[in-house]
C-alpha cells in the first residue's frame, strides 16, 4: 500500500464531517431523547404519572423505530430530509435521519437508567410534598447523573457508526470517504486509513465518556 498517495486534505474534511454529524445529531438526539425516556419511565407501571395507554404508545413507536435498521431508515426518509433540509446529501442530509434513528435507541437507554435509580430517594422527595417536576429536576435526574452520561457515550459511539454508514447515500465523512475511494476505486489504504481514524475516535469517545462517569459517580 502506498500511503503517500492519499489526499490527507480529503481525510481530514471527511474527518471534520463525520465529528460535525456526530456532534449535531448528538445534541438533538439528547433533546429529544432525554425528555422521550423521562416520559417513558413516568409513566411506566408503579410510576410518578402511571398511564398504561400512553406508555403502550409510546413504547411500540420507539421500539419500532429501533427495529428499522439504519441503512433502510437512510433511505426511507429521504423524502422528509428532502422537505426539512433541502437536500439528502452531505452533512446536512445526514442529521435528520441520525437523530431519528437513535432517539428511541438513547430515550430506551434512559428509561432503563432511571429505573435504577432508589425508589427510596423518590418516596422521600414525596413525603416531602415536592411536586413532580422538582423530584424529577432535583432529585431524580441528579441521582440518575452517571448512568446519563453512559449511555450518551453509548449513543455516541453509535452516532459515528451511523454516520460513517451514511456514506452509502453520499452522506459524506469518512464512511463516503471510504467508499468512494476505498471500495469503488480500490484504493486500500484509503479504506485502512479511515478505519483506524474511526478506531481511534472510538476509543477517544469511550475514554472521556468514562472519565465523566466517573467524576459524576457519587462516592
Amino acid at each position: 500500500m502506498d500511503f503517500s498517495q492519499i489526499d490527507w486534505g480529503d481525510i481530514a474534511l471527511a474527518t471534520l464531517d463525520t465529528l460535525t454529524m456526530t456532534g449535531a445529531s448528538l445534541l438533538f438526539t439528547v433533546l429529544l431523547g432525554l425528555p422521550l425516556g423521562v416520559l417513558l419511565f413516568l409513566t411506566g407501571k408503579k410510576q410518578l404519572l402511571e398511564q398504561g395507554f400512553l406508555y403502550g404508545v409510546l413504547s411500540v413507536v420507539v421500539n419500532i423505530l429501533r427495529s428499522i435498521p439504519f441503512i433502510i431508515l437512510l433511505i426511507v426518509l429521504i423524502p422528509f430530509t428532502l422537505i426539512l433540509m433541502g437536500t439528502s446529501l452531505g452533512v446536512p442530509g445526514t442529521i435528520p435521519p441520525l437523530v431519528i434513528g437513535t432517539t428511541p435507541f438513547f430515550a430506551r437507554l434512559v428509561e432503563n437508567v432511571l429505573r435504577e435509580v432508589d425508589k427510596g430517594i423518590i418516596e422521600a422527595c414525596q413525603a416531602m410534598g415536592a411536586k413532580t417536576w422538582q423530584i424529577i429536576w432535583h432529585a431524580l435526574l441528579p441521582e440518575a447523573l452517571p448512568g446519563l452520561l453512559a449511555a450518551a457515550t453509548v449513543t455516541t459511539i453509535a452516532l459515528v457508526s451511523y454516520a460513517a454508514m451514511s456514506g452509502v447515500i453520499g452522506g459524506g465523512g469518512l464512511g463516503d470517504l471510504a467508499l468512494r475511494y476505498g471500495y469503488q476505486r480500490f484504493q486500500t489504504e484509503v479504506m485502512v486509513v479511515t478505519v483506524f481514524i474511526l478506531i481511534v475516535l472510538v476509543q477517544l469517545l469511550q475514554f472521556a465518556g468514562d472519565k465523566l462517569v466517573l467524576k459524576f459517580t457519587r462516592k
